[in-house]
């Protein structure tokens, strides 16, 4: 499939969350094996139209910056990188990266954000500062945002009382599952927050995908391609 109509030679920047948070799954894959996927798509396409694609994987901190370049062995590297590249960091902060994208890219590309946006520390502050560096970067690159998310995240299990550990920031936290409000608040919180970060980035004008682990994703990705070719047209 081709991504884009242009007839020029575009450059594709990947930046995908690396950070401990994503290395949580449970549906056949973790959060960063799907984004591997996705990536790994975008990836090849590019590549078959003579496209560049660079790779940047961030935590807190940029982890590795790849430039973009061309080439089956390059994209082959780029996904070996992207699925088994251990990171320093567990947090995440993606403003720093989008800060490095900024400051490192100065020819316009096509860059692709995934992560699963599960800000820490205080939610709608955080998502204030990502939306004003988003908004930066989207002035500069054409920016689409994809959320990788697992639907354990979504939903909680009726199995008991659970001690769940924040995968970024180790905190342990007691939760009864067996208690249906318990259940029922979980799945509120954790709608209205996707709902949250989805009307914050789409009011930029910036395209935002969202992929669950055990999802057709392939579909919504050649209909969010579809769509853009449309409104191109």
């Amino acid at each position: 499939v081709k991504l884009f109509t242009e007839g020029r030679e575009l450059t594709f920047m990947l930046m995908i969350d690396v950070s401990a948070s994503s290395d949580f799954g449970s549906v056949r894959e973790t959060k960063r094996e799907l984004a591997t996927e996705v990536a790994g798509v975008l990836a090849a396409s590019a590549i078959r139209n003579q496209d560049k694609v660079g790779l940047i994987l961030f935590t807190h901190e940029v982890e590795l910056y790849i430039p973009p370049a061309k080439g089956q062995t390059h994209i082959l590297r780029l996904i070996r990188e992207a699925l088994f590249f251990e990171p320093k960091g567990r947090g995440t902060d993606i403003t720093v990266a989008l800060d490095y994208v900024n400051r490192m890219i100065s020819r316009r590309s096509v860059v692709f954000l995934v992560s699963d946006f599960a800000l820490t520390g205080n939610f709608e502050d955080q998502l204030a500062h990502v939306r004003r560096k988003l908004q930066v970067t989207s002035k500069h690159h054409d920016l689409i945002a994809v959320s990788a998310t697992d639907p354990r995240e979504s939903e909680l299990p009726a199995v008991g009382r659970l001690t769940v550990e924040d995968t970024e920031t180790g905190e342990l936290v007691e939760i009864d599952t067996g208690s249906a409000r318990v259940r029922q608040d979980y799945a509120e919180k954790a709608a209205s927050r996707k709902k949250t970060v989805r009307q914050a980035i789409r009011s930029l004008g910036v395209d935002f995908l969202e992929f669950e682990n055990g999802s057709d994703w392939m579909a919504g990705l050649m209909k969010f391609f579809e769509t853009r070719r449309q409104r191109a047209a």
